[in-house]
């Protein structure tokens, strides 16, 4: 697996939405962020750090649930993901540690959980159709935007 064929992958879920944050990270949501959509995966386009840290670089880090998590750190290279642990995340330090099925199956079990997750609103706004879904996303962030400048 790569970031490409995994990008690739996740925008064929359904509802599935990408956004860029945090510096070089592509981060997945069910649902856009703007109508209450909750993350299910990150993955991390930084660099490599210099050898000499010693630091793993985390290539990406997703979803499990608490019933799959324990399981999970005890295949090598997969550790606690920074800052995501306490909700029972999971970060692999190189692409190798599943197959492409296997990393397809992970992932979309992240994505089923963190859509189990959604209030109801959201989960309903989801089962509109796409018109107007798109027409509440655009209220949404507009509305948003002008939170934002009344708050500076």
């Amino acid at each position: 697996m790569d970031v490409e064929r995994l990008r690739a992958y996740l925008l064929t879920l359904p509802n599935a939405a990408e956004t860029m944050q945090w510096g070089a990270n592509l981060v997945y949501w069910v649902g856009d962020k703007a109508i209450g959509g909750k993350m299910f995966a990150l993955i991390n386009l930084d660099e490599p750090p210099d050898p000499a840290t010693g630091k793993p670089h985390l290539v990406l880090s997703y979803s499990v649930g608490p019933e799959r998590y324990a399981d999970l750190l005890e295949v090598d290279g997969l550790v606690p993901a920074p800052y995501m642990a306490r909700i029972h995340w999971v970060a692999a330090e190189r692409w190798q540690v599943f197959s492409d099925a296997e990393w397809k199956r992970e992932l979309r079990a992240a994505y089923e959980i963190t859509l189990g997750k959604l209030p109801k609103k959201v989960r309903a706004t989801l089962a509109l159709p796409a018109t107007e879904q798109r027409r509440l996303i655009a209220a949404s962030r507009k509305l948003l935007q002008a939170r934002s400048k009344k708050a500076k």
